[in-house]
């Protein structure tokens, strides 16, 4: 495994686990903090693999581009891409209507 793959690997972790803790927060559970990091985990479980495959992937946070760049590589990763189309709607949307307000 090369170095970097490694690193991103771990970062997915630490994101896994803090995403974890928030969730079992007993008095006071912060869920915009665990959807954060959840999103963070995949993001960097997925620029890991494409790390390791050589494949390069440029600077985005964007779920979609990123699965979409693996799918050659990865073809039943494609059952996640609904998954991954609607985290970016409700984002964004959320976002939109939040600044609305």
């Amino acid at each position: 495994m090369q170095p970097l793959t490694q690193e991103w690997l771990n970062k997915a972790e630490g994101d896994f686990a803090t995403a974890q803790r928030e969730l079992r927060a007993r008095k006071t559970p912060n869920y915009d903090a665990a959807c954060f990091h959840a999103q963070q985990c995949v993001e960097k479980y997925l620029k890991a693999r494409l790390q390791e495959a050589i494949i390069p992937f440029g600077k985005t946070h964007n779920l979609v581009v990123l699965l979409d760049l693996l799918l050659p590589l990865e073809p039943i990763w494609k059952i996640l891409r609904p998954d991954v189309q609607i985290y970016k709607f409700l984002r964004f949307s959320l976002t939109k209507l939040v600044l609305r307000s």
